[in-house]
């Protein structure tokens, strides 16, 4: 009885106590992440975002949370109720769960699997039922098209991610998230990251992820302008909340593959002081919020695309170039006697 409680017991509290404080930090992290998407938002359109809750407006994304928290939830008379409020437990359930897997830095993971790029793939892949639950559930026109179209969105730019992955994976030569931050040492510091020889790739990664996530300049999903809000018009108070929610912690996975693939996840810029002098954790964090500013910015700046243009974009562009960057890469490595790496 001992051995078992030793064993299984103990290392399984362990890892419910290390679930609940990564969520915990998740949820605290999105409200300022938000704060910090729409205080950029204002800056670029001269004006000043939230200032009005708590010192220099901090606290405005938990007076949001209050107010959604305490509004009536309206459902539908035609919704099928049970898929109504299914879906956005989903959305954000599968959102939180993805980073399971994420190494902030050597040691700091939920779980450190040899297949873990994998598992963000196939995480990233199902929240698109969340969606398409919604749409259907609703029983409205405006819902269902949205969910129509971000299933087309979000599985077109799925492919091009997936060829993203494998050309960082020959590189890498493993699944393993750590190992391919690991990968990435070298004795010149940031220019072994992959963004160097996997620039076109880190583009489009970056691009897709904007796709897959449903940011501007390709929110199709929720165009205002033709689907009033998309496939969540029907939903109010803390439903609309966990896709919101949702969609802010899928932003937040995006910025963080982005690190481990790209940017050298935990690494500092050179192996030297005073760089070294920093934490892992820090130099993580660092590169996940410079990867957000991108998105926050593009937001800011680039005008929405129309829906012929975002599918042509993932068809004839992204497709195309991915899979000569695999063709070439596997062929440099093959060929130039790197293979062994």
């Amino acid at each position: 009885m001992v051995e078992v409680f030793n064993d299984y017991i103990i290392p399984l509290l362990v890892m419910i106590g290390w679930s609940v404080f990564l969520l915990v930090l998740l949820l605290f992290a999105t409200a300022f992440v938000l704060y910090a998407d729409r205080k950029i938002w204002a800056a670029v359109q001269i004006r000043r975002g939230p200032h009005v809750v708590g010192p220099w407006g901090l606290l405005q994304s938990f007076a949001d949370l209050i107010q959604f928290a305490v509004k009536e939830p309206i459902i539908p008379s035609g919704a099928n109720k049970g898929v109504y409020l299914l879906a956005p437990l989903v959305t954000a359930s599968l959102a939180l769960s993805a980073w399971a897997v994420i190494p902030v830095t050597e040691d700091w993971m939920i779980a450190d699997i040899n297949v873990g790029i994998l598992y963000i793939f196939a995480i990233s892949s199902l929240m698109v039922y969340g969606v398409i639950m919604a749409g259907w559930a609703s029983n409205s026109k405006y819902p269902f098209l949205a969910a129509l179209r971000s299933a087309a969105q979000m599985v077109s730019y799925e492919v091009s991610i997936g060829f993203v992955l494998i050309t960082v994976l020959l590189l890498a030569g493993s699944l393993n998230l750590s190992a391919i931050v690991e990968a990435q040492i070298g004795r010149y510091g940031l220019f072994n990251w992959f963004w160097l020889p996997l620039l076109p790739m880190f583009v489009i990664f970056f691009i897709s992820a904007l796709a897959e996530t449903n940011r501007p300049p390709f929110d199709l999903v929720e165009a205002e302008s033709e689907l009033v809000a998309g496939f969540a018009v029907e939903y109010s108070s803390t439903p609309f909340l966990l896709f919101f929610l949702g969609e802010y912690i899928a932003i937040a996975t995006m910025c963080a593959m982005a690190t481990i693939l790209f940017l050298g996840g935990w690494l500092p810029p050179f192996a030297v002081a005073p760089f070294t002098w920093i934490p892992g954790v820090i130099w993580f964090v660092l590169k996940a919020l410079f990867m957000f500013f991108m998105f926050a910015m593009v937001k800011a700046i680039v005008p929405r695309y129309r829906y012929d243009q975002l599918m042509r974009l993932g068809w004839k562009v992204f497709l195309p170039v991915s899979l000569a960057m695999v063709v070439i890469v596997a062929g440099v490595l093959q060929y130039g006697g790197l293979a062994s790496r």
